[in-house]
């Protein structure tokens, strides 16, 4: 059984604005700047307003930016890393609309790095077969956009409450009428707050903190999937979580947020070996070292069973020191704070959480099946990832897709925000002490290597979780119990899938099927979690 909303006092206080942006990342800043010609937009984020995963993303933007290049090769490489669920009219839109969405913000002040003929530096990463990554500041593009959109936010007055978390959709006749809000002892206003809102966009970002090890920021609770749950929205594919192959590896007791050394670095030359020194990825895959993430996540997890080795190694040393300072400077002083220096040795690395593939299933303009609420980023299911996504079109989706979610919201809103009626169904709250067992749970039974028994387990050992509860409403109890619900969404679809295809690894059903070239759609029904099957191209 699953809330269908979270207990919480009542509204100390209450705001009004046309359109409500949760979440600063990429997509959420983008969607801020282009909804302003719907109406009044008001900005929600959950911590600082740069706080999000798109600061931390250090590879790139990838887009058919060179000559040489062109949107049909890339949606050729996004479509085989999905491995056949893809959307293809949403790959497609995607290719085609993100050239000139990076020119834009360039134009808005993203300064990308440049070539001796001032041309854009671009790189390959793992999946694609042209360089189309590009970059900034070497290995900061993340942080350079923020910047850059940061700025543009700051310029247009737009209003920002920090330190605020998303509780639940008001609804009012079926449509959404607002969000509720609690804002934490440094935002601009304190406790249970309301906006009133005709429309509401969610890009509040992954859910990579329901595993024990992440790259994903402290922010990344699954929020917003858990809230569009409870309001009724459907989630699709969410059994495909993206574990990057090569963070750092801090050892056996590593928790919370990992280090992630760039797949760009393996662009540049870089590649993988085993305690031993030999490259084991030669021969595996036609692109070796810049397979797509999750065949490369595969063959290390296959070498360390194959070897007993705690990690596996990436070895960088032929970069030279020239390259290692210029183009990734943060990498470089991350390994320095970390005792290591990878122009001279090999980097231990380890698997970990990275993306959410799936999440808030919506069509091509960002609508989720809740009128009046939309998804963009990580936290939304657009059809463009499928089973696997391919290396840094995460920054791209953001973008495009906050753009076009914009381009239909004054047709969308029309009419005044109705007057909301307040939650309705059952609510709880869960023990913030079982953070750490969820955690644990996903960990040992859904992470990269799953298997039926396993997935049991784990869906047993989540429902008796379920009972303890807590009737103190606070931040920690309310994003544990966020991320309870997405935990049981995780395990209940990967129990569905029995196959093997992208990031969803079963050792019992080690091959894809026909059968399951489909998406595995979710959607509460009271407090009852349903899951059906839809054939690709029923989408």
């Amino acid at each position: 059984m699953l809330p269908r909303r979270l207990t919480a006092p009542p509204p100390g206080w209450t705001t009004d604005a046309d359109i409500v942006v949760i979440g600063s990342g990429i997509a959420g800043l983008v969607a801020a700047l282009r909804a302003r010609t719907a109406g009044k937009v008001l900005l929600v984020t959950k911590a600082l307003l740069d706080d999000g995963s798109t600061r931390w993303a250090q590879g790139g933007i990838a887009a058919a930016l060179h000559p040489g290049d062109s949107p049909e090769g890339h949606l050729t490489d996004t479509l085989t890393a999905g491995v056949g669920i893809c959307d293809p009219e949403a790959v497609r839109v995607l290719v085609t609309e993100g050239p000139d969405a990076v020119r834009e913000l360039i134009a808005l002040g993203a300064d990308f790095d440049r070539d001796g003929e001032g041309h854009l530096a671009l790189t390959r990463e793992g999946g694609h077969l042209r360089r189309r990554i590009a970059h900034a500041g070497g290995d900061a593009t993340g942080a350079e956009i923020s910047r850059a959109l940061l700025a543009a936010t700051k310029d247009a007055g737009i209003e920002v409450i920090e330190h605020a978390l998303a509780l639940d959709l008001m609804i009012e006749d079926g449509r959404t009428a607002g969000v509720t809000l609690h804002v934490m002892g440094e935002g601009q206003r304190d406790g249970i707050g309301a906006v009133r809102a005709r429309a509401v966009i969610l890009a509040t970002g992954g859910l990579g903190q329901v595993f024990e090890a992440t790259t994903n920021p402290e922010v990344s609770t699954g929020d917003g999937v858990a809230l569009a749950l409870r309001a009724g929205a459907r989630v699709a594919d969410v059994e495909f979580v993206q574990f990057h192959p090569t963070p750092m590896w801090l050892g056996p007791d590593a928790r919370g947020r990992q280090p992630l050394i760039s797949e760009a670095v393996r662009g540049e030359g870089a590649f993988l070996v085993d305690g031993s020194g030999e490259r084991f990825m030669t021969g595996r895959h036609p692109l070796a070292d810049l397979a797509p993430r999750d065949v490369v996540t595969k063959e290390i997890m296959k070498r360390m069973r194959e070897t007993g080795e705690p990690c596996m190694y990436l070895d960088g040393r032929n970069l030279g020191p020239r390259i290692w300072a210029q183009r990734f400077p943060t990498i470089l002083a991350t390994c320095e704070r970390h005792g290591i220096d990878p122009v001279n040795e090999p980097i231990p690395v380890l698997p970990a959480a990275h993306h959410a593939s799936g999440g808030v299933r919506t069509d091509l303009w960002g609508r989720t099946s809740v009128p009046g609420l939309y998804a963009c980023g990580e936290v939304a299911c657009t059809g463009v990832h499928g089973a696997n996504r391919l290396a840094s079109n995460s920054l791209l989706e953001g973008l495009v897709f906050a753009q076009r979610i914009a381009s239909v919201l004054a047709d969308d809103t029309e009419r005044d925000a109705p007057a909301p009626s307040g939650a309705a169904g059952a609510s709880t709250l869960l023990d913030p002490g079982i953070r750490p067992e969820i955690q644990r749970i996903m960990t040992a039974g859904c992470g990269v290597l799953r298997d039926g028994p396993g997935l049991e387990r784990a869906a047993a050992e989540l429902a008796a979780l379920a009972s303890r509860t807590t009737d103190r409403p606070r931040t920690e109890a309310w994003e544990v119990t966020n991320l309870h619900t997405v935990a049981s969404l995780i395990v209940a679809s990967a129990r569905r899938r029995e196959e093997t295809r992208g990031s969803h690894w079963r050792s019992d059903f080690p091959d894809a099927s026909d059968e399951w070239r489909g998406h595995l759609v979710s959607a509460l029904d009271g407090d009852t979690l349903t899951t059906t099957y839809e054939p690709t191209e029923n989408r």
